[in-house]
């Protein structure tokens, strides 16, 4: 007999603490979850404010290289006026190709919209290599007339 009781004493005990725990433990699951999504879109809001800062800070740093581009390419004409007809038919079609590449380049840059972070990697990464090549291009185009 007493091995009943102190049976169902032991059993009515625990599941004391078990509802007592549970409702306790929703409680906090509810608090805990609350937290998570006021954390998660102060995240979110801080991504967004990264992602434009350094947006910005791209298109700038972009767009002004493609004026100096330009100014190079301007410059480099008027070196051409004064040069041969030889020359002027030898660099003509090469500047009109830089040209043309530089005003992509530009158009590429204002047509850009946000499609994510791996499409803003992807945009970022293949912007800068064309950029990098219009460079090459130039340099060694220019090289020989500078």
């Amino acid at each position: 007999m007493k091995n009943r009781i102190l049976t169902f004493a032991a059993i009515g005990c625990m599941a004391g603490l078990f509802l007592a725990g549970c409702g306790k433990s929703s409680e906090q699951k509810v608090q805990g979850a609350k937290e998570n999504v006021g954390e998660a879109k102060q995240d979110l809001k801080d991504a967004k404010a990264q992602y434009q800062a350094e947006w910005q800070k791209f298109k700038t740093e972009s767009e002004a290289q493609i004026k100096a581009n330009e100014d190079r390419i301007d410059a480099f004409k008027e070196k051409m006026k004064k040069a041969g007809s030889k020359t002027k038919a030898k660099y003509n079609k090469a500047v009109a190709e830089l040209e043309q590449k530089n005003k992509d380049l530009k158009q590429k840059l204002e047509d850009y919209k946000d499609e994510g972070e791996s499409k803003w990697q992807e945009f970022k990464t293949n912007f800068n290599h064309d950029m990098d090549a219009v460079g090459k291009t130039m340099k060694d185009l220019f090289k020989d007339k500078d």
